[in-house]
């Protein structure tokens, strides 16, 4: 079989701590890969998920409005879908290894410009970390590929799952440390964790081996514009995305708002995030092996609509409950719309363009839903109106996502090989 610019090749190994020459050098050189890899990973989502558990203290301490506050959320999501295109042309010239150690150096530093100073270093350290974040959610499927070239979907897994357990670390630990030391030092802190897997990756990033490979390459944008399945898949996932970062940026506010403590608030927001896991280990192995995934997405719908409601109608009453059926519902749809771009596509080139234009697309969407919210909010003095809108939005991901993952025409292949 003809080798591709993206396959590994022999001398790729070492690289990957399979083949150095000695066995002490080997375990290493593997300990520091996988740890700088799932640390990585930690650091996805908790520049995002910080923020709403202090919104109430931020908002207080410079005056801001609602939609103001929301915005802080909005300027991040904004930048995952303006600059997600930046990634592949660092990726292409610096190689993959490197342009995640950049991405882990910005995000240390705008996660640490937010909290030092007034409002406008509040929105620039945002879009700062934002641009990291949007570079790394790239370029992290590159490096699974990359290193781990046998056990793509074992490393696969771990990757999302750290991404989910990173956005709940920081939904559970913010207001404990505001509570001990202020909003401005529970903002910065996960600027740690950056450096950390900053100075383990760094090894990696800077062993003399030649440039990554597959970074680059074709991608038929055009192609895939023209075809209506990908627009489908665009709408699926920006708006399963818009529902999501409605409910990460107003959570912890809406509860505070119905009577309950900050820190209950805080925990809350990290239970949902937490019962994603079991929906992102799970359902992408079930649904992968279906010709059509419309089951899932239709299930993974009415989840998230009976988290919505449960939110709006009875808050404080079982909110654990709503937690955890709201983060299978979420878990899963993010899990699906990611299947589905790689099941709809024909090659691993529009693999690489699909998941491309839906991520910036689809965050580009995401980005009005806290602005959206904390306006509805500020207008209506209430969270009736704007849950209701958020009901609605996942009206729209459920008829997308029924649209998106319908059998695929004859000629088009069911599912991903292996």
């Amino acid at each position: 079989m003809t080798r591709t610019t993206a396959d590994p090749g022999p001398d790729d190994l070492p690289r990957s701590g399979i083949g150095p020459p000695s066995k002490p050098s080997r375990r290493t050189t593997q300990v520091l890969l996988i740890a700088g890899f799932v640390l990585a990973s930690l650091n996805l989502r908790p520049a995002l998920a910080g923020v709403s558990p202090l919104l109430s203290e931020i908002m207080d301490d410079f005056g801001l409005t609602p939609a103001a506050g929301g915005a802080i959320t909005t300027v991040m999501v904004v930048c995952l879908g303006l600059l997600a295109p930046v990634a592949p042309a660092l990726a292409t010239r610096l190689g993959l290894d490197r342009t995640l150690l950049i991405g882990l150096l910005i995000l240390a530093a705008g996660i640490t410009l937010r909290g030092v100073g007034g409002v406008v270093a509040l929105y620039a350290g945002s879009a700062i970390a934002g641009t990291a974040i949007a570079i790394m959610n790239v370029v992290m499927p590159g490096v699974v590929k990359q290193h781990f070239p046998d056990r793509i979907g074992l490393f696969t897994g771990i990757y999302v799952s750290g991404l989910v357990a990173g956005a709940a670390s920081a939904s559970a630990l913010m207001v404990p440390i505001e509570e001990r030391y202020g909003w401005r030092v529970a903002a910065g802190s996960f600027a740690v964790a950056a450096v950390a897997a900053a100075v383990l990756w760094a090894p990696q990033a800077f062993k003399r081996h030649r440039r990554d490979r597959g970074a680059g390459g074709h991608r038929p944008y055009a192609m895939l514009l023209r075809r209506r399945v990908t627009w489908y898949v665009m709408a699926f996932m920006g708006f399963q995305s818009l529902t999501f970062y409605i409910m990460l940026a107003w959570l912890p506010t809406i509860f505070r708002d119905a009577g309950l403590p900050a820190a209950q608030a805080g925990y809350l927001l990290a239970l949902t995030n937490i019962s994603q896991i079991a929906a992102t280990l799970t359902v992408p192995v079930h649904a992968g092996r279906a010709r059509s995934q419309v089951p899932h997405i239709v299930g993974a719908a009415l989840l998230t609509v009976a988290g919505y409601l449960g939110v709006l109608l009875a808050p404080v009453t079982l909110p654990w409950l709503w937690m955890i059926v709201l983060g299978l519902g979420q878990g899963a749809s993010i899990a699906l719309a990611l299947l589905i771009i790689a099941l709809r596509a024909p090659d691993p080139a529009s693999v690489t363009a699909l998941s491309a234009v839906a991520q910036s697309s689809g965050y580009l969407l995401a980005a009005l839903g806290p602005f959206a919210i904390g306006l509805l909010h500020q207008v209506s003095g209430g969270w009736t109106v704007p849950l209701v809108a958020g009901l609605l939005t996942c009206g729209a991901q459920l008829a997308f996502g029924v649209l998106a993952g319908r059998s695929p025409t004859p000629g088009v292949p069911a599912r991903v090989p292996g």
